[in-house]
């Protein structure tokens, strides 16, 4: 259950997962126990229809129905009895989809990533206005894309809060002190996973920055997270950790950086949320353009999301 947590920042370490978890549970115990209780859902129910062993025991089951049950207490009202069935429920199915997705992909030799979560959640989140017991509070998200105003100047202090909220925000948190503890999980499993990290946010960071994205935006995590996301998969999640593959997946994380706006701008005016279909677009891309680059395909990482 532990290892579902880490593999959702592609480790394998029970205590990576512990030291998320209780980031989590530093956040809002809430989110920690949907969290956990989401993992073990999907691994639970991997092992009850026979997924192979090594799967279950590695967390490969539980990382996509963790973040669907953490979505669902982000997104919709954590404190309702509706919305832990709803969190219980789509942690069950986020493990079906998960099997589904992993054997359409396997065509193309792609590993699933975060898409079962994706689709799950994104399912659930846009469908909760319809149904009073589970609808988010307030109108609704929905809203029209407008254009980015106003100043691009970043001030000094806000820059080491938006290098750690880019860490946090992979889990939905916008707590600098979050991401300062998922990091040290990171380092906890492996130093090279937690240096991708800091590569990652910081590759994020200066880039919606360059770009003149809103000071607010960057500080608060939303524009880097999936930068983090994708270095972590390139430069030793799926494929080895080499230096040619780190100049590589940090200029994936400036692809992803770039292309969350644009995400964010087709689903706003459905109230859909972002949440990591940036990092699945661009890893995707990203890992089946690698085949054709000898200098990149190394040996794959043992426990990867295959």
């Amino acid at each position: 259950m532990l290892r579902g947590l880490a593999q959702v920042l592609f480790q394998d370490r029970a205590r990576a997962g512990a030291v998320l978890g209780l980031a989590l549970l530093a956040a809002d115990w809430r989110y920690g126990a949907y969290a956990v209780g989401g993992a073990a859902l999907g691994t639970a129910t991997a092992w009850l229809l026979g997924v192979a062993r090594d799967r279950v025991r590695a967390g490969l089951e539980g990382f996509n129905s963790c973040l669907t049950a953490l979505g669902c207490a982000v997104f919709l009202d954590a404190g309702r009895p509706a919305t832990a069935l709803l969190a219980a429920a789509g942690s069950v199915l986020a493990t079906i989809v998960t099997a589904a997705v992993t054997r359409l992909l396997r065509v193309w030799n792609l590993p699933p990533l975060t898409v079962p979560f994706c689709l799950v959640a994104g399912a659930m989140t846009l469908a909760a206005p319809a149904f009073r017991r589970i609808r988010p509070p307030g109108d609704g998200s929905a809203v029209l894309p407008r254009p980015a105003t106003g100043p691009t100047a970043l001030p000094p202090h806000d820059l080491w809060r938006a290098f750690f909220r880019n860490v946090s925000q992979v889990v939905f948190l916008d707590q600098w002190y979050a991401g300062a503890l998922l990091l040290a999980g990171l380092f906890l499993a492996s130093r090279t996973a937690g240096l991708a990290a800091c590569s990652g946010s910081a590759a994020g960071l200066l880039t919606a920055w360059a770009l003149g994205a809103p000071p607010a935006r960057i500080t608060d995590g939303t524009t880097g997270y999936n930068a983090v996301l994708v270095t972590l998969a390139l430069h030793g999640g799926c494929l080895a950790a080499t230096r040619a593959t780190l100049g590589y997946a940090l200029l994936g994380a400036a692809t992803a950086t770039t292309l969350t706006p644009a995400v964010a701008a087709v689903l706003a005016p459905s109230g859909g949320h972002v949440l990591t279909w940036p990092f699945v677009l661009t890893a995707g891309v990203f890992l089946a353009a690698a085949r054709a680059f000898p200098r990149l395909t190394g040996e794959r990482v043992a426990n990867a999301h295959p």
